[in-house]
């Protein structure tokens, strides 16, 4: 689920700090009482209602490095996943999972291996 937008959060502690009941401002702006109560206990805590950083390990396979599997991918489009992969060791150094190849590919739009032999005449 992606976070509440800023705007949201603001218009939500507006609301709180001008003496509006938690219950009522969840009722207003169709959020759940426990969020207002972590968005004023996060601006207290933090002075800031910026969402915290998502938990978990950075993709192996990043934004910046993307454009260049897609190349990699217009260059060889029959190229396997471990092939992608053994390609992946050699121009970045980087071991990864197969897992992590099939996610990469298809943020980038790309699907399972299709070439000519796989078509029948009809």
């Amino acid at each position: 689920m992606r976070a509440y937008s800023i705007d949201l959060r603001e218009r939500l502690a507006r609301a709180v700090a001008s003496g509006q009941p938690l219950a009522t401002t969840a009722r207003r702006f169709e959020v759940s009482v426990k969020t207002v109560q972590r968005l004023v206990r996060l601006q207290d805590a933090t002075g800031s209602l910026a969402p915290r950083p998502r938990p978990g390990m950075a993709r192996r396979i990043g934004v910046a490095d993307e454009e260049r599997l897609r190349e990699r991918l217009e260059a060889a489009p029959d190229a396997t996943v471990l092939e992608n992969c053994a390609w992946w060791v050699e121009v970045r150094g980087q071991q990864v999972s197969e897992a992590t190849m099939w996610r990469a590919m298809r943020r980038l739009g790309w699907t399972h291996k299709k070439n000519s032999h796989s078509k029948r005449a009809g």
